[in-house]
């Protein structure tokens, strides 16, 4: 596959900010012939892609925008609607800056010379469905973990609380903690420190319901939502509506992923290999998108309880010598290959 300087005139790297966007115009050979800087604002980007084009040698243009999921998502979007050419830039290294210096001019050369270095480019994310479910997640992730907050601190206060009430609560699941807790009165009778911890373990028992009320709600929501757009991915054994959710963020749309390999990679699913002297091995990866490694986690671990082929799997590779970790990185592994073919022919069978 050719490599992307073959097939330009120019590529313009961005570093993305709240306020700003700094671009730099840079040939197929490396070379940068022009620096920009524009608000970040509707009139900004047009003014970024009318200068772009201006400066640039030639008229087939390639964009390289960091930050596509965040500071930079409004210009690539824009960038979309006028029909250029738009990929992620890959985030710049560390060793890079260390040894040449950084700034936003400089980090906009760099994501213009790596995207002219790669033959595969990630294109950014997008679609109203998937738009959909990532607010739905980020929401849903918000709220629980106030919620583990809230049931840490309840916890707490009866850990201390005085022996007569702390008895009422031992032994207890939380669900019947927080609606006993709701049901306290003002301690009457009682000093204002007893007072106060009744006031206290009923709000926290009116937020842990809320929040609970709340999850459930997004549950649906992300059900409605992945049903609308690619419901055979709920029967597929082990896989829920939140799951299916931050799968189908990650994925996006056919063709952002090139192939069910990239897809592994880009999930942190794809086996590294740790071989040494005489012990072939491979090791789980720590790279690529965390949320969708532990969606693909959350389905490995569910079908290792209650799905019998999975099970049957898993025995047959431990008589084979392979460790419960080595186990889950094969069957992630080949969810990953199963999941991303799924969505890839449901998407296209739709369209």
């Amino acid at each position: 596959m050719p490599m992307l300087a073959d097939t330009v005139d120019a590529v313009i790297g961005v570093d993305t900010h709240t306020d700003t966007h700094t671009a730099a115009v840079v040939t197929p050979l490396g070379g940068c012939v022009a620096v920009l800087q524009v608000t970040a604002d509707a009139a900004g980007y047009a003014q970024l892609i009318r200068e772009a084009a201006a400066r640039a040698p030639g008229p087939r243009l390639a964009w390289a925008v960091e930050g596509c999921g965040s500071h930079g998502a409004g210009l690539a979007a824009a960038l979309a609607a006028a029909g250029q050419h738009v990929s992620e830039a890959a985030r710049p290294r560390r060793q890079d800056a260390a040894r040449a210096g950084k700034s936003d001019e400089l980090d906009a050369v760099r994501a213009a010379r790596a995207a002219l270095a790669r033959p595969h480019l990630a294109r950014p994310r997008a679609g109203d469905t998937r738009e959909a479910l990532r607010i739905g997640l980020v929401t849903r992730e918000h709220d629980a973990r106030a919620r583990t907050a809230s049931v840490n601190t309840f916890k707490a206060l009866i850990l201390t609380a005085p022996e007569d009430l702390r008895a009422a609560f031992r032994g207890a699941a939380t669900a019947r903690q927080v609606t006993a807790a709701a049901a306290l009165d003002d301690a009457p009778g009682h000093g204002p420190a007893r007072a106060a911890l009744h006031t206290a373990l009923r709000r926290l028992a009116a937020r842990i319901t809320s929040l609970d009320a709340a999850l459930a709600a997004s549950r649906r929501e992300l059900r409605d939502l992945v049903t609308a757009w690619i419901p055979a991915l709920l029967d597929v054994p082990g896989v829920g509506p939140v799951t299916a959710a931050r799968l189908l963020v990650t994925w996006s749309h056919p063709g952002r992923v090139r192939s069910e390999a990239a897809f592994a990679a880009l999930t942190g699913t794809a086996p590294l290999p740790a071989s040494s002297g005489r012990s072939p091995r491979h090791r789980l990866s720590r790279a690529g998108d965390r949320a969708a490694n532990a969606a693909l986690h959350i389905i490995a671990i569910a079908r290792l309880r209650s799905h019998a082929p999975t099970i049957a799997y898993a025995a047959r590779r431990r008589t084979q010598g392979k460790t419960p970790r080595e186990i889950r990185r094969c069957i992630k592994r080949y969810l990953a290959r199963q999941l991303y073919r799924l969505m890839q022919r449901s998407a296209l069978d739709n369209t």
